[in-house]
């Protein structure tokens, strides 16, 4: 039996949960998520709690058990929390603005680049060095804060680019002086 998938998620007073055969819809306070359920396992509520079980023993049944009971458990905390990614900028000139709605980044090219935001994606800019990725789905928080990483990623010589808060860069040496 999955340790994970054996965990019920207790569902707190705001939110309510709808589960069909192969849907399951959390609604809360900060907003709505769906997700698909595979087949092979089994999603009920039980008083103020989810579990979630498996049909059979096969090996992708398990594999799914507590991958499914994540995936529920991120969008119960994303509709009553809300998920967060901050990136910060280093580098002489690096700098991200907010254009509209878009983030437009300043990273050492020709050009700036521009990321357009995604639906139910906010992007802020405290500090011209500093990005906030907020959201309530998880799965999206970070595919667009790796996307912004990805313009421009931290370079282990003088650690220049753009990284997430707290990451650390492996630094290597220098060429090293012949005397």
């Amino acid at each position: 039996m999955s340790r994970i998938g054996k965990k019920p998620i207790l569902i707190p007073e705001n939110v309510e949960v709808e589960i069909n055969d192969t849907l399951v819809r959390v609604k809360g306070p900060k907003g709505q998520l769906s997700r698909v359920i595979p087949s092979g396992i089994k999603v009920k509520r039980e008083n103020n709690e989810i579990i979630v079980a498996r049909t059979s023993e096969s090996k992708l049944c398990k594999s799914l058990h507590g991958l499914v009971r994540t995936l529920l458990f991120n969008m119960v905390k994303g509709v009553t929390e809300g998920y967060e990614k901050v990136l910060e900028m280093v580098g002489i000139g690096y700098r991200a603005v907010k254009k509209g709605n878009d983030l437009e980044i300043f990273v050492g090219y020709s050009h700036p680049v521009l990321i357009k935001k995604p639906e139910g994606i906010d992007l802020e800019v405290p500090s011209p060095n500093t990005i906030i990725v907020r959201g309530i789905d998880k799965e999206e928080v970070g595919r667009i804060s790796a996307a912004i990483r990805a313009v421009r990623k931290p370079e282990p010589y003088k650690g220049k680019g753009i990284k997430y808060q707290g990451e650390l860069i492996r630094r290597k040496a220098g060429k090293a002086s012949k005397k």
